[in-house]
């Protein structure tokens, strides 16, 4: 059993509806870190309820079919049904649902529960304003030990041949069978719910996977844009000639061993990629000084014309280092200040990851490892602790971008780096930084 999270039942009496709705009618509660995600008000009976009364089965069914999105689906913006993946208040029913979005980082899981608003006719209003975080083992414990509970319903009731039971049995099959277990996966990284994606593209990103590991193609699949294209291997190698610039791989700095960093999904990406950040600056000692073009150059083996060089970026960033050729640093800005930070995220991989491969990707995706990037490039260039003695307490947007031009990075590198460290708040759903 899951000590993080939980869902709830205790079994209530339901008059009509088909048998498994009756069955599994429910007060529904779902519980993380000892908060309520379900808690709202009854305007019925005029009292705050912990769990509001459900089609248990409804959810389960919705939960067995977006197993593999909700567990392994970033955030997005730009895939058109992401939604009905990802939010509870989708499922339908008749039932008023909770206002709970749920998506995965890869190695944990979001829980956001938002307060509803009130309507007229409407007997019951959500009231949890919540943000949990679990790991994504506690997550696949939770599911499974729910499901499990209205499997046991539905054959004490004598309900068999469920629709439940066929997509549960075939997930778990899934799960269990590792050709289709990777399949599923990254259709769901991409976007897609399981056999939506197109066979041919699922075929390649396996493919691919050989050439360039299956961690790195993860990260392509989940850099999900507007055009819904996933580059190719050979692509990827094409962009690197063309348009790339040399990074010689034996004078990019490392990280000396010993340096007793978490280890990946021990603690949020923000932390991890902070700390890596920390460890290589006092390892070079750097202080907490702004970094010039010609230190960063150095440390990830380019030129620092490179930097200031305005050419036109491509639709992804990466390195690819590859055993008979030189590497190559593909950069997505032709901004100076876009091509630090990407470059700095690059070189974070290496450091936080502790681990080299032949492609680096930094993309637009909200995946652990690339918020893992995002954080140590932040803290590498502008040091949280420098940053916040130059600010002296005033974070209005004028001193933010003053902090931004003395280190040499965007204003919303200086923003996030306030986020995370609690001294302004983030928007509604700006909880990646926290993960």
């Amino acid at each position: 059993m899951p000590t993080s999270w939980s869902i709830n039942l205790e079994w209530e009496t339901l008059d009509s509806g088909p048998p498994e709705e009756r069955a599994c009618f429910a007060a529904t509660g779902i519980q993380a870190h000892n908060q309520w995600l379900t808690e709202g008000l009854d305007l019925l009976t005029n009292s705050v309820r912990k769990a509001p009364r459900l089609s248990a089965y409804h959810l389960s069914e919705w939960v067995a079919w977006n197993w593999w999105r909700l567990r392994w689906e970033p955030r997005s913006t730009v895939v058109r049904d992401w939604s009905s993946s990802h939010r509870l208040s989708t499922i339908g029913g008749g039932y008023i649902w909770p206002n709970i979005t749920i998506f995965s980082d890869g190695e944990r899981i979001a829980l956001i529960a938002n307060p509803t608003e009130e309507r007229p006719q409407t007997p019951f209003r959500y009231l949890a304003d919540v943000a949990a975080i679990i790991q994504a083992s506690e997550f696949e414990a939770g599911i499974d030990s729910f499901v499990d509970q209205i499997s046991e319903r539905l054959s004490a009731e004598r309900i068999a041949k469920s629709n439940l039971q066929t997509i549960w049995q075939s997930v778990l099959h899934e799960r269990n069978t590792p050709e289709i277990a990777r399949a599923r996966k990254l259709e769901a990284l991409s976007g897609h719910d399981p056999d939506e994606c197109d066979p041919g593209i699922v075929r390649r990103l396996i493919a691919d996977s050989d050439a360039f590991g299956a961690d790195a193609i993860d990260e392509i699949a989940a850099d999900q844009s507007k055009s819904g294209t996933i580059p190719t291997a050979q692509e990827l190698r094409d962009l690197a000639a063309t348009n790339g610039y040399e990074s010689v791989l034996r004078d990019v700095v490392r990280l000396a061993s010993g340096s007793g960093l978490p280890r990946l999904g021990q603690v949020p990406a923000w932390r991890l990629g902070a700390a890596a950040a920390s460890a290589l600056r006092e390892q070079e000692r750097l202080d907490y000084r702004p970094l010039s073009n010609d230190e960063l150059a150095g440390m990830t083996g380019i030129q620092s014309a490179v930097l200031a060089d305005k050419k036109i970026g491509e639709n992804i960033s990466f390195a690819l280092y590859e055993n008979t050729k030189p590497g190559r640093i593909v950069f997505r800005s032709k901004w100076q200040t876009g091509r630090r930070f990407e470059l700095a995220r690059m070189l974070g991989d290496r450091i936080a990851r502790q681990q080299s491969g032949r492609l680096i990707p930094a993309t637009r995706s909200y995946t652990y490892r690339q918020k893992l990037q995002r954080s140590f490039a932040a803290e590498f260039l502008s040091p949280f602790d420098a940053v916040d003695e130059m600010l002296a307490g005033d974070y209005s947007m004028e001193s933010q971008q003053e902090a931004a031009e003395h280190f040499d990075v965007s204003p919303m590198t200086i923003r996030t780096l306030l986020v995370n460290h609690k001294k302004i708040e983030r928007d509604t759903l700006d909880f990646d930084a926290a993960a």
